[in-house]
This record gives structure tokens, C-alpha cells and sequence, in this order.
């Protein structure tokens, strides 16, 4: 798995549709939200998901930390690969890829400006129990672990990627302007964008997401 697109926080169809005609891979879907501000329903996340096809795909963004309510999730929704953000015991994972062998997790890997070392600690800890981690940028100002539109220390995410026996997703703060340099400094499997695509309105803005993906696409080959 290897030289992903993600787009994050997909709102509605007419949006869901844009990111398929524009080449995103996979298309994530924060739902169930500590702050209970879904950028869309359930339901409406599902008849998206239904209707795509490889190469796209969608994925669950969650906070849920049990294995049996991310299995019985990802089953509602009918996605083949979850993202977890939240404190995740070991032995959660390990019950999750136990359940659902089939499921592609990905494990987040919040950066702060000082925690490089409980990162490298987790994935030595974890690696065999996910699929795929992704890096993304802790805000102290409001506690957020993810969709914060921060960038964070390139080199610990390189560092991750050097260290990591699984693939890495690059996230945080990542836009048209700095994903190609991003992945020319962390080589990265994946990268994720989110707010660094939306216009004034709060939708993903179609220039931006193509520039994304043509960015994206143009330092992956750099790197084959």
C-alpha cells in the first residue's frame, strides 16, 4: 500500500463525488466525534461509501477505543478500513485485527513537541496489531489530536517512517503548497489532508484538492 491520496472530512455527496472526479484513493469519514459535531450523517456517510470503487474507498475516522464498537461500526458502515485516533489499549488492537482480520487499521501517532520517543516506544509496541500508522499534529491550545490545520516537526515523522516495519500516512497541517516538500523530506506511504483544502465556505475547494493530488502524485514518482 503505497503512494495514497486521503482526503478527510468528506460533507455530503456533491462533495464525496468532486474528490472521486478529482483522483483521491480514499476518503475519510470522522464520525461518532468526542465534540458531537459530525460533518455529516451516518447515514449519508454510508450510501457515499456503498456507491464508491476501487481504486477509492472509504474510511472510518473514529475516537472509539474498544475493539467489538469499531468492529460493529465499521460493519454499520460498511467500510474496509478504519482510522483510530483515540487512546487505543494494545490489547484492543490486537482483539480488533482478532475480530475482523480483514479490516485495514490504521493507527494515529499524534505529534507534540516533545513526545518523539512514546511515538517511536508505540510503534515498536503496536506495529504488528495495525496496518498502516498516520501522523498527525496535536494542538495545546484546544487539545485537538487531529484536524487541527498545524503542520509539526517533519523530521520526527521521517523518523517514524524510518523506524516503522508498517507504512506511514503523512497528516497535519499539509496543503498544495507543502505536500510535495513533505514528501520529499518524510517518504511517507500516504499523505491525508483535511482543512488545508477547504475554501471560505467550509467545503473542500476543487482547485486546491487537484493541485493536492497533482502534488501529491508528482513527489510520489520522484521517489520510485
Amino acid at each position: 500500500m503505497k503512494n495514497l491520496v486521503q482526503v478527510a472530512g468528506v460533507i455530503d455527496a456533491a462533495e464525496a463525488a468532486m474528490l472521486v472526479e478529482e483522483k483521491t484513493d480514499w476518503l475519510g469519514f470522522p464520525l461518532r466525534l468526542p465534540s458531537g459535531k459530525d460533518d455529516i450523517s451516518e447515514a449519508a456517510a454510508t450510501d457515499i461509501i456503498s456507491g464508491l470503487r476501487p481504486p477509492h474507498a472509504g474510511v472510518l475516522i473514529s475516537y472509539l477505543t474498544k475493539a467489538d464498537e469499531v468492529a460493529a461500526f465499521c460493519s454499520e458502515l460498511g467500510v474496509k478500513a478504519v482510522q483510530l485516533h483515540g487512546d487505543v489499549e494494545t490489547a484492543e488492537l490486537r482483539a480488533l485485527k482478532a475480530a475482523r482480520p480483514d479490516l485495514y487499521v490504521l493507527k494515529s501517532l499524534v505529534v507534540k513537541e516533545d513526545n518523539a520517543d512514546e511515538l517511536l516506544k508505540l510503534v515498536d509496541e503496536v506495529a504488528d496489531c495495525v496496518d498502516m500508522f498516520i501522523t498527525d499534529t496535536f494542538n495545546p491550545a484546544t487539545g485537538a489530536k487531529g484536524a487541527t490545520g498545524l503542520t509539526h516537526d517533519w523530521s520526527v515523522s521521517a523518523e517514524l517512517v524510518r523506524r516503522s516495519p508498517k507504512p506511514l500516512m503523512m497528516a497535519g497541517g499539509l496543503n498544495p503548497d507543502n505536500v510535495a516538500e513533505a514528501i520529499r523530506q518524510v517518504r511517507p506511504a500516504a499523505v491525508d489532508a483535511h482543512t488545508g483544502l477547504e475554501g471560505a465556505d467550509g467545503r473542500k475547494d476543487r482547485a486546491k484538492v487537484r493541485r493536492f493530488v497533482s502534488e501529491s502524485r508528482r513527489a510520489f514518482a520522484e521517489l520510485d
